[in-house]
């Protein structure tokens, strides 16, 4: 059974779609739900699901970016995963933290990688005039959102679409997408959940 970490940053809608997955017959479970903001409300649904969580305010360390890592791992490793998700984990990891979990760090992204990546992703996507939109699961590394991508899920774009209204779709795609690549991920398939 492999051990799962969550990072996040916000609400942690994709946390609560990777945790209620894992269930049953599911080769992977929650162990940990960190964030690097003490107020994100899914701290707060983690706990109610009675996941252990942890927060490491990146505030504090102002631009010390090394110590507030430091911190963060330490964190994460006293958990001991297997595999560490980025759901919504609106920080930027320098290269020693990536290495440290390569190969086995997942993050979702709300856009068909390598199209649009970073931030504003609808935005671009409606300023290009796209017909389509969605989402990208990749392995991180230290190019960003430049990880083999390990699954994909398409979205149309609908006349009249504004960045929320296409938000709104993309994440609920990325609400299947993500428990399905770390379902197969978890049990050591690599091959990547494409649409047709």
């Amino acid at each position: 059974m492999k051990r799962v970490a969550i990072l996040i940053s916000g609400g942690g809608s994709n946390m609560l779609a990777l945790v209620r997955d894992m269930v049953g017959g599911h080769p992977a479970r929650p162990v940990l739900v960190a964030s690097n903001d003490p107020n994100a409300a899914g701290l707060r649904k983690a706990a109610e699901l009675g996941l252990k969580v942890a927060a490491v305010d990146h505030q504090s360390f102002g631009t010390d970016r090394s110590g507030f890592e430091a911190a963060l791992l330490s964190q994460i490793e006293a958990a001991a995963p297997d595999i560490l998700c980025l759901a919504g984990f609106m920080r930027i990891l320098g290269p020693a933290f990536v290495r440290r979990f390569a190969g086995r760090m997942l993050n979702i992204h709300p856009s068909l990688l390598p199209k649009y990546p970073g931030l504003h992703t609808h935005a671009c996507a409606l300023a290009a005039g796209d017909v389509e939109a969605g989402c990208s699961v990749h392995e991180v590394t230290d190019q960003l959102d430049g990880g083999p991508i390990l699954g994909q899920a398409r979205v149309p774009v609908l006349p009249g679409d504004t960045e929320a209204s296409l938000a709104a779709r993309v994440l609920a795609a990325e609400h299947q997408l993500y428990p399905a690549v770390l379902r197969r991920f978890a049990a050591g398939d690599r091959t990547p959940i494409l649409p047709r």
